[in-house]
């Protein structure tokens, strides 16, 4: 699709707006005499002993003149030292000096104050949205989750209402069904709400810096046989291993609570599911005849693994 001239306005009105929320259009940030890139130079300065200037200039993506001379000036206002790296007179290292690190402290101290001034002028609602909104551009212009960040938690106020319209959405996109299915979603959802018997039922919510990726519920499908209901993944989300975790915390709690045996039920289409349950022990015992289901005609199957 392509970027209009609306979707670049909306991007730039945005830069201006929060550029001037966070301060750093004016003199200095945080009413200190530092510009936001020196701010940024001290702070990454302060997170380690020592820094390879050549590092520095990668990691924050600097010019190498500009950097040189803004470390020059730091250095003649006592901030920092500079020298050759031990063993290879060619390399730069910089550390700040005790000086640099009480300029650090004031730095990070002000820009604390400053954030948590701006968080409690919010209600409790509004902070959420906020916090949650930050969390999506991040995860949108930062790439892909990383494997190492996912975590599986237990459920939240918002998580059932987000695994409905999740479930809804992705499988409108990825497989065309109607709202029939989003309905059945909803049905599941609620009826694991009111009889719920934690000792013999569980979810989870795969989640990775904030930003919900997935989920699976573990629900009672008879005395001895547990069913593993509603598995989803975000499709940034997809090749981490964030399916296999949430497939594997179904089978290791219905096996603790006692069951004999879990089973689920899917179609013919999710293939790639196929392949996860396949390398839990899950095998394929029933495949149903094709019925016409959410707006589609789906070939049901029904796969089952011994505990």
């Amino acid at each position: 699709m392509e970027v209009t001239e609306e979707d670049v306005g909306t991007v730039r009105a945005f830069n201006r707006f929060y550029t001037g929320v966070i301060g750093v259009l004016g003199e200095g940030l945080v009413r200190s005499p530092y510009s936001l890139t020196e701010a940024r130079v001290i702070f990454e300065l302060a997170q380690r002993e020592d820094t390879e200037v050549l590092a520095l200039r990668r990691a924050l993506d600097l010019d190498a003149g500009y950097l040189s001379r803004m470390l020059a000036r730091f250095e003649a206002d006592g901030l920092v030292l500079r020298e050759r790296a031990p063993g290879d007179a060619r390399r730069q290292v910089v550390r700040l000096t005790p000086r640099g690190r009480e300029v650090f402290a004031m730095l990070d101290e002000r820009t604390i104050a400053e954030i948590r001034g701006l968080l409690d002028g919010l209600d409790a609602g509004d902070r959420r949205r906020l916090l949650a909104a930050m969390r999506t551009v991040q995860g949108v212009l930062g790439g892909r989750p990383r494997a190492e960040d996912v975590v599986l938690r237990p459920l939240r106020p918002g998580d059932l209402g987000w695994v409905v319209e999740r479930n809804g959405a992705l499988y409108d996109v990825e497989c065309g069904w109607d709202r029939t299915y989003e309905a059945l979603v909803a049905s599941v959802v609620a009826d694991y709400v009111r009889d719920h018997d934690p000792e013999r039922e569980n979810a989870w919510i795969a989640e990775s810096d904030g930003v919900r990726v997935g989920g699976v519920f573990c629900v009672k499908r008879a005395e001895d046989v547990a069913q593993l209901r509603l598995l989803h993944v975000e499709p940034d989300a997809r090749g981490l291993g964030v399916g296999a975790a949430l497939v594997d915390a179904c089978v290791h709690f219905a096996a603790e609570a006692g069951y004999r045996e879990i089973m689920l039920w899917t179609t013919a289409l999710q293939r790639p599911a196929h392949r996860l349950y396949a390398r839990a022990g899950f095998v394929l015992e029933d495949e149903e005849p094709p019925v016409e289901r959410f707006g589609d005609v789906v070939h049901g199957q029904v796969w089952r693994k011994k505990l």
